[in-house]
């Protein structure tokens, strides 16, 4: 059974993104960046093996992931050892996988309060837990998309440079005092000229 963690964002002990790095980076012997690299979900579930050995199966966790469905893989293969161990905590899937700082950097914040309460400090050799396997750092930002979202054979839409026709000056009345009629002139003036460029 596991110690339950229950800590906010605005807690003092925080450690600053290089600290939490370097305890991610000297834990399991990887050589991450940056925070968003967390992304994947094999480094979490590698220290789940730390503090309770034999309570993830690692030969389920995708440690070369670099696709969004198997960063996913490896954070069911988390909530399902979360679960085992009666961790009281919701993993946010759909955020983390997107690779973006802020929800990876509160994630490993209160997972690094979970490994502190947790951790007996035992010897553990994380490269022969993965079984030497390097665990690769995903791409940045954020994770691939497993399928294209343009046909591969669609042309690349050529740039026209459009030149803006001078507008018609009006007299200013006063420092903010345009009137309401000159307004409506120049806002009609400039979405005649938009139509007509965009046809």
């Amino acid at each position: 059974m596991a110690v339950n963690v229950y800590a906010t964002s605005v807690s003092i002990d925080n450690l600053s993104r290089h600290d939490m790095l370097a305890w991610v980076n000297d834990s399991l012997l990887l050589t991450y960046t940056k925070i968003e690299q967390m992304c994947s979900g094999a480094a979490y579930c590698q220290f789940m093996d730390m503090l309770f050995p034999g309570c993830v199966l690692l030969k389920k966790v995708k440690f070369q992931a670099k696709l969004e469905h198997e960063f996913i893989h490896n954070f069911k293969v988390l909530q399902a050892t979360f679960k085992r161990m009666s961790v009281d905590k919701i993993i946010p899937v759909e955020k983390l996988v997107k690779g973006k700082f802020q929800d990876n950097f509160e994630f490993v914040q209160w997972f690094k309060k979970f490994f502190d309460a947790n951790y007996d400090g035992k010897e553990y050799d994380p490269l022969q837990a993965r079984q030497g396997q390097e665990i690769s750092a995903p791409p940045n930002p954020g994770p691939q998309r497993t399928s294209p979202t343009i046909p591969k054979n669609m042309p690349t839409p050529q740039r026209v440079q459009h030149t803006v026709p001078a507008l018609r000056k009006t007299p200013v009345l006063s420092r903010n005092g345009a009137s309401d009629a000159e307004v409506m002139e120049l806002n009609q003036q400039l979405l005649t000229w938009t139509i007509e460029n965009i046809l």
